[in-house]
């Protein structure tokens, strides 16, 4: 007869759950990942319809090695199971003026785009990339891969932290060396892929820029799903349960200890710990009890600042764009006022800045023969703007319709064949994350780190976090790596045999 393992309880199939689940597997635990969505991926879930395929939501792979070292922890090489391709350029970027600036990490390419919108803006230009690198060889190499237990783990930091200017906005980085404000927004947007205003947003996301040069831009052939099903697939190897449907609506404490969850229906699961890939905020306020909230109270929940919240729409044509790259953002003519709307007044405003994505430029088999894929995305305010999604959505599906028609696309609208959106609404009833945040909790500085949710709970012992909502945040790289923090502050599945 077999020894008993451990038994660990996953809520949620998001990357972060997925990545944990291989983790704690390979560590001799018995998992089982309970997911409320019918299928996997939680924000990375995939729509199929009217023979396309669809992402919903993230489609950028920037440090590929996280995924590699998950399959090699079970024996297995990832590209077997995974066609990861380099995107080439990076991303477009469409400025309102007309101008076009393409990111890549060809050096030659990225010199003559610059010094074409700013010849004295070169030097500045390299200069940063430098700090980028300094900032990744803190933020992403010492910082992401360590947990924040205790106020002393943040402190050991603060003076590289502040070396590096950390207290400034990415923003506020980036105009220390570079003048044109086309170039400005170029190195310092990424937040926006993480839920953060960039003149909020700490300066640590500088590292981006490095990240992306370092490692490169890839999608995957069959889409983000395929990497999601991949992850399935090592779990099942492990021996591991994945079930879907359902709904975790407590999690059981016996006295300030864990002890497994509670199901919708009703249905009890024992486990000698629990990691939830819910939303940090959801588990706190919804799933622990709230006599064991000391630190994550209601008032504080109701105080935090939350990311912005995302308006997608998916759609698919019987043509296709081949002047169209992977990856384009479309800047409108405001931007900082435009940033101010989402994220400071929470009003929907008239206009618009989107990322428009093409998985079919690097993947036609998303789509029909001869057919594209799209989707366009648009951050919105999340749902304390107080707007209503049921009726607001097709107004603002359609002056995005008219904007892509006039820049990228023109007469786009007469060959659709397929059409779906999703609103803050759905990030808020499907994918339970509150006020409709589609990034759960702003990535400020006094939000990260120690200050966010830590990946071992304070509140319940045999309680831990990963995802979007913990340490170090949101994006890929960052729900993996919050993964990885747990082989740091799990103990060994030995310390729970009798």
């Amino acid at each position: 007869m077999s020894p008993r393992r451990p038994h660990a309880v996953v809520i949620g199939s998001g990357f972060g759950g997925l990545a944990a689940a291989v983790r704690l597997g390979k560590r001799g635990f018995r998992v089982t990942v309970l997911e409320q969505l019918d299928a996997p991926g939680g924000r990375a879930y995939v729509f199929k319809q009217d023979g396309f395929t669809f992402d919903a939501g993230p489609t950028i792979i920037t440090a590929p090695f996280l995924l590699e070292d998950l399959w090699q922890l079970c024996g297995r090489r990832f590209s077997d199971d995974v066609d990861l391709r380099p995107v080439e350029p990076f991303y477009r970027i469409r400025f309102f003026d007309g101008s076009v600036l393409d990111i890549s990490n060809d050096d030659a390419l990225m010199a003559a785009q610059i010094n074409r919108f700013a010849p004295g803006d070169l030097a500045g230009y390299a200069r940063f990339l430098k700090v980028s690198e300094a900032i990744y060889d803190i933020a992403f190499t010492r910082l992401a891969h360590q947990p924040f237990n205790s106020l002393w783990d943040m402190l050991r930091l603060t003076p590289d932290l502040l070396r590096l200017g950390s207290f400034r906005s990415i923003y506020s980085l980036v105009t220390r060396y570079v003048a044109d404000p086309r170039l400005r927004f170029a190195l310092s947007f990424h937040p926006l892929f993480v839920g953060g205003n960039p003149f909020h947003t700490t300066s640590i996301y500088g590292m981006i820029a490095f990240l992306e040069r370092r490692w490169g831009v890839h999608f995957a052939i069959g889409g983000t799903g395929r990497i999601v099903e991949g992850l399935v697939d090592l779990i099942r190897g492990q021996g591991n349960t994945v079930r879907y449907g359902a709904r975790v609506a407590e999690i059981s404490v016996a006295g300030k200890r864990t002890n497994g969850v509670k199901l919708s229906t009703g249905e009890r699961i024992d486990a000698d710990i629990v990691v939830s890939n819910a939303d940090s905020v959801a588990t706190y306020s919804q799933l622990v009890p709230l006599s064991l909230r000391r630190r994550w109270t209601p008032a504080k929940v109701a105080r935090s600042r939350y990311s912005m919240s995302l308006f997608v729409w998916y759609f698919g044509t019987d043509r296709q764009y081949p002047d169209v790259p992977h990856h384009t953002i479309l800047v409108g003519e405001r931007y900082r006022e435009l940033l101010h709307d989402i994220f400071d007044r929470k009003v929907l405003a008239a206009d618009f800045s989107l990322y428009l994505h093409r998985p079919t430029a690097t993947d036609p088999t998303l789509a029909p023969p001869g057919c594209d894929a799209f989707y366009v995305l648009s951050p919105v305010p999340h749902l304390d703007s107080g707007t209503d999604w049921s009726s607001a959505a097709e107004p603002y599906r359609r002056s995005i319709a008219k904007f892509l028609s006039a820049s990228c696309l023109p007469d786009f609208e007469r060959h659709i064949k397929s059409s779906r959106l999703m609103t803050p609404l759905d990030f808020r009833d499907r994918l339970s994350s509150p006020y409709g945040a589609a990034f759960g909790l702003a990535p400020e500085l006094t939000q990260s780190a120690w200050f966010r949710p830590h990946n071992r709970s304070a509140e319940v012992d045999g309680l831990y976090l990963v995802g979007a909502g913990t340490h170090p945040g949101a994006g890929v790289p960052g729900v993996l790596s919050s993964a990885r923090v747990l082989d740091k502050v799990v103990p060994d599945a030995a310390s729970f045999l009798p």
